[in-house]
């Protein structure tokens, strides 16, 4: 499989997209200077307390309150007020934790009023960015990621991700990781230190822990609130997150970014730094790499797959609800076979388009009806595994008996949504138009829809003069490309009353042919 992950940096922002095959199955957009970011530590001061919410309102600098619920203060909570009020008043001069008394966890379904007041100094980890008119979601459950492990603070676990299946190399690296870890904190081994050696696990821990250091300098001196520890930008979080030996480059447009990436990527994977490749072509990045095209034809309310079966995606505040429709240009099958058919090219394409668009929440998916219980057990099976490689928690319940799916998918940031309509320039901004850039693609579907019904048809097309500019032109031509395909020439005449989005099919009895 052939990975890349394409990075357009601009003075704003920076938009980094992940291909797999060419075909763009992650998509992440930061802007530079983003004051909150999942992952930043702080300390922060209990505002108030709310008995009715179960949680805490926590001031940490942004203008709208924090919110901790009584649920995200973790077991260890006690721990982490009696350490923070420690070195706040000088009482604890060791970041070490060795002679940490750890406390006994608290109440599951205790209040927040048993274990927080007003004014309280907490050390706490932003779990969800600020989204729409709510501040912040936190955790006092504070953990530190790094390349292969992630350490926890007053913690004495050792777990080993899932992902690694071999049983005899998570024993393995169990028993590494004892032997190594640090008194009172915890670790979680990731999917990528799966054969590492000792060395490498040993050095990244030691790194995390000298980050645990800073946390404790700058606690010593720290005011009412204050950001104690900053996660790494969007993209060093991707690299250290995702990066692996399926990625065959990565490919960034800016200097800066550039020789910033190679040294992260020096400290990080070594022998991984030859797959950066700074780009230097005339065109956009991501116009050369055919991802402008993409994002255009995945991101809008409807959504045309290949087959011709289409997706319409809509929002709400509570939920997102996705209608999954055949379309009238699907190829002639029994009505079973079609739903089918149609419901598993979906399934892997709702999956790509959850992690697109970061979808979070609540989400209602209506898949065609099928009545063969097989069918719908191959469907939750394909989904599933559709979803396997998303990084987001998330939670599939089976097809209820009306055809519909239920997930709950993690959110953590605001949903990407990018506007891909375009301005009609038939009436010059009063209007928009599904992106012309599309037009061929659909004429595509419409002509396998035509001579898989018609084989021996001739056809003659109708389309604007600008898009008949664009079929025509250059060789081979697009029409060039579709005589070899189908093996038959197909005549291209203009019509300028025609919208550039339009277009109609004759045979050769001048008949048009309708195509729904």
């Amino acid at each position: 499989m052939d990975k890349e992950l394409i990075i357009d940096s601009t003075g704003e922002e920076v938009d980094i997209a992940i291909l797999q095959d060419r075909k763009l199955v992650e998509l992440h957009r930061e802007k530079l200077g983003n004051d909150f970011n999942v992952g930043d530590i702080y300390l922060g001061t209990i505002k108030k307390t709310m008995p009715g919410l179960n949680a805490a309102f926590v001031e940490i600098g942004h203008t709208k309150d924090a919110f901790l619920h009584y649920t995200d203060c973790g077991p260890k909570l006690s721990s982490i007020t009696k350490y923070t009020s420690g070195v706040t008043k000088k009482h604890i001069n060791t970041s070490k934790l060795d002679n940490f008394k750890i406390p006994q966890d608290i109440d599951k379904r205790g209040s927040i009023e048993q274990v927080l007041k007003k004014g309280d100094p907490i050390l706490v980890q932003v779990l969800k960015e600020p989204i729409s008119t709510k501040g912040p979601r936190l955790s006092c459950e504070v953990t530190i990621p790094g390349r292969y492990v992630v350490i926890s603070p007053f913690k004495n676990i050792i777990a080993v991700s899932k992902k690694i299946p071999s049983e005899k190399e998570r024993s393995r690296l169990k028993t590494l990781v004892e032997s190594i870890k640090p008194k009172n904190f915890g670790v979680i081994v990731r999917t990528a230190a799966e054969g590492k050696k000792v060395i490498d696990i040993h050095e990244d821990i030691m790194a995390l822990t000298a980050k645990w250091d800073q946390i404790f300098e700058q606690l010593k001196d720290a005011r009412r609130y204050q950001l104690l520890l900053k996660e790494l930008d969007k993209t060093e979080t991707i690299l250290r997150d995702i990066l692996n030996d399926s990625f065959n480059r990565i490919v960034v447009n800016d200097k800066k970014t550039y020789n910033s990436l190679k040294d992260y990527l020096g400290t990080i994977a070594k022998d991984q730094v030859k797959l950066l490749n700074q780009y230097n072509g005339k065109r956009p990045i991501f116009e050369s790499f055919g991802i402008t095209k993409q994002i255009k034809s995945s991101f809008g309310k409807s959504l045309t797959m290949k087959s011709g079966a289409y997706l319409i995606i809509e929002h709400t505040e509570a939920m997102h609800v996705i209608d999954v429709n055949s379309g009238p240009k699907m190829k002639n099958l029994d009505q079973e076979s079609a739903a089918l058919s149609v419901n598993l090219e979906s399934a892997d394409e709702i999956a790509r388009q959850m992690k697109l668009r970061d979808l979070g929440g609540i989400i209602i998916i209506d898949f065609i009806d099928m009545r063969n219980p097989e069918n719908k057990s191959k469907l939750v099976k394909a989904f599933r595994k559709a979803m396997s490689t998303d990084r987001a928690q998330h939670t599939i319940l089976p097809l209820t008996k009306f055809g519909l799916m239920q997930i709950t998918r993690q959110r953590t940031r605001p949903e990407l949504n990018i506007k891909t309509a375009e301005v009609c320039p038939s009436c010059k901004g009063t209007g928009s138009v599904t992106p012309s850039l599309l037009v061929t693609d659909d004429i595509e579907r419409s002509l396998d829809m035509v001579y898989s019904s018609r084989p021996k048809s001739k056809v003659t097309m109708m389309v604007h003069p600008y898009v008949k500019s664009h079929v025509t032109a250059g060789f081979p031509s697009l029409r060039m490309r579709w005589y070899m395909r189908y093996n038959k020439w197909i005549t291209v005449k203009d019509d300028p009353n025609l919208a550039l989005n339009n277009y109609r099919f004759y045979d050769h009895n001048n008949d048009e042919i309708r195509l729904d």
